[in-house]
């Protein structure tokens, strides 16, 4: 997702993340204000978006644009917003044995906090480390909005399987013609050692 950063100097690793400016008309964008930042409050989100590009891996994914069905809950804590709850989505590709077309649904679960700018746990200031290149770090609310998209895209691919199959006992192809083995399940090819091949040769 687009975005723009800040830039002043002096500014602290958590005041660096905290500025990134987010679209409040993005679908991924979430709006915490409600939860006031008082630990205990809560709301449920149930919505459909369109799912983003470049969501799967390369022989699966969920087409740019596609349904995704959001069940989440947002809940206040001290250090800022806990995410919990479900992606739901089609994901769309070709089975690595035959190359049919594959498609099926998919459930995610999702879970992550978003900080308070400087408000991370004393687990994560504590390591000294910059905490704006650390791909581990927590993710920061942007004044009361938080990027879903890099946490649900994380979920779903890290959900997909690398190898995915039209069902689990495809035969696929032959490796050596490229025929389908389950039209032809008697298919095969003459194996002859290549020891006798300029034999055969003097045969013919």
């Amino acid at each position: 997702m687009p975005h723009e950063t800040m830039r002043h100097e002096p500014m602290s690793p958590e005041t660096r993340r905290a500025t990134t400016r987010l679209d409040p008309r993005s679908p991924l964008v979430l709006d915490t204000r409600e939860l006031g930042r008082r630990p205990g409050s809560m709301r449920s989100i149930s919505r459909s978006v369109p799912a983003p590009s470049d969501l799967g891996v390369a022989v699966l994914g969920v087409p740019e644009g596609s349904e995704l069905g959001l069940d989440l809950r947002l809940e206040s804590v001290v250090e800022g917003v806990l995410v919990s709850g479900t992606v739901t989505a089609t994901v769309v590709g070709e089975c690595v044995r035959c190359l049919d077309p594959v498609s099926r649904g998919l459930v995610v679960d999702l879970q992550e906090l978003y900080t308070y700018p400087g408000r991370e746990p004393e687990s994560l200031r504590n390591t000294g480390e910059d905490l704006d290149e650390d791909p581990g770090a927590l993710p920061v609310l942007a004044g009361d909005l938080l990027d879903l998209e890099p946490v649900l895209r994380d979920s779903v691919v890290l959900a997909l399987p690398l190898k995915p199959l039209c069902r689990e006992d495809c035969p696929g192809l032959c490796p050596e013609c490229g025929a389908r083995l389950e039209a032809d399940p008697g298919h095969g090819h003459e194996q002859i050692d290549p020891r006798w091949a300029a034999l055969r040769d003097l045969t013919d």
